[in-house]
């Protein structure tokens, strides 16, 4: 039997790589040979971190009896869902038609052609809860596909009929109700435990953007609830930093412990820019924002941080005990005793207060997961973090999914260069400006890959996601650091994902029309955001930003055209699409004579992050687009010329469209001039 996955660019595909099922990767060959034998296909779908992913595998697939079911009569076909998104998506949504739920792993049966026709989530290895065992499932399917093949093609012709239309944008309105859609966004937040929705509860940075553009109190305060809450609770690694995938609970309190980068990057900014949003006087909050981001800075740098630059995809759930015995949280999780021991008893008894660590405990076993209570000695609290973050060391640690994914790695450059003009922290330009120098090295021959590991390209065509967010990120650098390569790269990818991705309504798909390998039964598009924001949301993003910082008004139409297939969901669900309500309320300020703005920062030598660049960045309203460097400073169009340091010291140039204002050398004229209409 081959091993196929062996050499794979996905780690997840690797660990299936010794299975006794003869596991294809998604190529034209898998396809192939289920024609030649005339087999359906086993498509498994899953990712490193996933734990129910890991479940299933060890109870199943390293299983030799169902193994010799699965390749006697199916062509077993493994993804990684962060590989291959599209496959993902559509795949899913076949899921939920059949079964009106998702998840990992996903488990969907083919026609030798790709076309579903059965689909569920997690089987067990014996019957249990109503549900068939995999064993039986799969001698099922094969004997429907043996004996009833007729049933088996017209359900599976069914299904992507009905799937048709599941893949367009939702019609647009009119008009877009501001206030009704804020109101919706008020009704789904939890008033007790802060966030929105119920269990479980995931951590929805794009809404909370949309909720810091304009500052309005009652938005405002929602989202600062909202991360407040997050921040406190057992979903952010108090350790560590960082913050897990979601919580299970309504509270916050046991998160599922995988760490995702997209999460975290994606907080990163909304941390930063509620950082901005919060008035001087709540120092409290405040400080609370503040060491959130420096969290999550540390969590990047010391966890994910890749030899070559970039950041890896996640931190898996699982870990060991001091056994050998595999437990979700593990690693995370203490005890009273386990305090003690590592803090001495006072500190221990003052450290289990802080972070609520009981007797009973809060997560299983005895163990509590660690939520910040109250307004502790900051200095105190350090010492103790200090302490259990040694000790903590020494546990076995979750395994990391090495695999750099391009559009989570452009998340990541844009919030770590936001972050770094606010704080004032050119260490943490370096590490963005490292992620895109590797993340660059995934255009090959002039197109975009998905992902990379050890700094070998995948297979996998760059989705729209990629191009968008990696552009955001390097047009971010590009003015943060006043190098127009970086926006040179970014309109490059822009004018690429203008060709590959344009959709007849004005919006994009997620996937290219055609690709390497194998295309899904259908092509993925989702307006909706999930975890992450949606390609089309991400493109237009970058394409505002770019369109400012390179005098391109033609790619800020495209994005107004984008923009417009995003509305019907902003209306009908705007929970959902976060970046796109941002969009339309940076829009509305616009209407109102506050259109976004290019603050261009002339200092009188190359230096990162002048203290004006800072004010800017931290007043600036949502959707300006700054610009820093020497005069004479090249490749930012026009937004240079004739421009210097007044005085030999820093000065802002502020320009809204046509309209440019007095230039400023002071914070006070440059608050001013930022919030000027015009």
């Amino acid at each position: 039997m081959a091993n196929r996955l062996a050499s794979a660019t996905s780690p997840y595909l690797r660990q299936h790589a010794n299975n006794p099922i003869d596991w294809w990767p998604w190529t034209p060959e898998a396809f192939a040979e289920a024609r030649r034998r005339d087999v359906p296909i086993l498509l498994s779908v899953g990712y490193a971190a996933c734990h129910w992913c890991h479940v299933m595998a060890h109870e199943t697939f390293e299983d030799a009896e169902v193994a010799a079911l699965v390749n006697a009569d199916f062509v077993a076909i493994k993804v990684d869902r962060e590989e291959r998104p599209d496959v993902d998506a559509v795949h899913m949504k076949a899921t939920q038609a059949l079964t009106g739920q998702g998840g990992w792993p996903m488990t969907v049966f083919l026609t030798p052609d790709g076309r579903p026709f059965f689909a569920g989530t997690y089987y067990p290895p014996r019957p249990a809860g109503g549900m068939p065992s995999f064993t039986q499932l799969i001698t099922a399917l094969a004997d429907a596909w043996t004996s009833r093949r007729d049933e088996v093609l017209t359900s599976a012709d069914s299904i992507v009929a009905h799937l048709g239309g599941e893949f367009a944008a939702m019609p647009a309105p009119v008009g877009i109700d501001i206030p009704v859609v804020l109101q919706k966004v008020a009704d789904d937040f939890d008033p007790v435990h802060g966030g929105f929705g119920r269990a479980p509860k995931f951590p929805a940075p794009g809404l909370i953007d949309a909720l810091l553009v304009t500052g309005e109190p009652a938005s405002l305060d929602l989202a600062q609830r909202g991360l407040e809450a997050m921040l406190r609770g057992g979903i952010h690694d108090q350790v560590g930093g960082g913050f897990h995938r979601y919580s299970v609970d309504a509270g916050w309190v046991v998160p599922h412990f995988e760490k995702m980068l997209y999460d975290n990057a994606l907080l990163l900014g909304s941390y930063a820019r509620a950082w901005c949003r919060t008035a001087d006087h709540d120092q409290g909050l405040r400080l609370l924002f503040e060491r959130a981001v420096r969290g999550i800075v540390a969590f990047l740098a010391d966890d994910l941080q890749l030899a070559g630059g970039g950041f890896a995809a996640s931190l898996d759930a699982d870990s060991c005990d001091i056994r050998g015995m595999v437990h979700e949280g593990i690693y995370y999780a203490w005890s009273p005793e386990l305090l003690t021991d590592a803090l001495g008893e006072a500190d221990a008894d003052w450290a289990g207060g802080v972070f609520h660590v009981t007797q009973q405990g809060t997560f299983e076993h005895g163990l509590s997961t660690l939520q910040l209570r109250g307004t502790p000695d900051w200095q105190r609290l350090d010492g103790v973090l200090d302490r259990l973050r040694e000790v903590r060391s020494g546990r076995f640690a979750p395994a990391r999914d090495d695999k750099l994914v391009a559009a989570w790695n452009g998340f990541a450059i844009d919030s770590l260069v936001s972050a770094a003009v606010v704080f004032g922290e050119p260490d943490w330009l370096d590490l963005a400006e490292r992620a895109a120098l590797a993340s660059w090295r995934q255009v090959v021959d002039g197109e975009l890959r998905r992902t990379s590991l050890d700094d070998v390209a995948g297979d996998a065509d760059g989705m729209a996601e990629d191009y968008g967010a990696l552009a955001l990120g390097y047009a971010r650098l590009a003015g943060a650091i006043g190098e127009s390569i970086w926006l040179d790269r970014a309109v490059t990818l822009l004018e690429a994902a203008l060709e590959r991705f344009a959709a007849e309504d004005g919006g994009f798909y997620d996937a290219p029309a055609t690709g390497r390998g194998v295309q899904p039964f259908a092509r993925a598009r989702d307006t909706s955001d999930n975890p992450t924001p949606s390609g089309t949301a991400c493109l237009v993003a970058a394409l505002r930003l770019v369109g400012l910082l390179a005098d391109r008004p033609e790619l800020i139409e495209r994005a107004d055209a984008a923009a417009a297939t995003l509305h019907g969901v902003v209306e009908a669900a705007p929970r959902f699409a976060g970046w796109a309500l941002a969009d339309v309320l940076i829009a509305d300020q616009a209407d109102k004579r506050l259109a976004p703005a290019v603050a261009v920062i002339v200092t009188p030598e190359r230096s990162r992050l002048a203290e004006l660049t800072q004010a800017a960045a931290r007043m600036a309203p949502a959707g300006t687009a700054l610009v820093a460097g020497p005069a004479g400073t090249s490749g930012f169009a026009h937004h240079f010329d004739d421009r210097t340091a007044q005085g030999g010291e820093p000065t802002a140039y502020v320009c809204r469209g046509t309209v440019c204002f007095t230039p400023a050398t002071a914070v006070k004229s440059l608050r001013k001039a930022l919030w000027q209409r015009g």
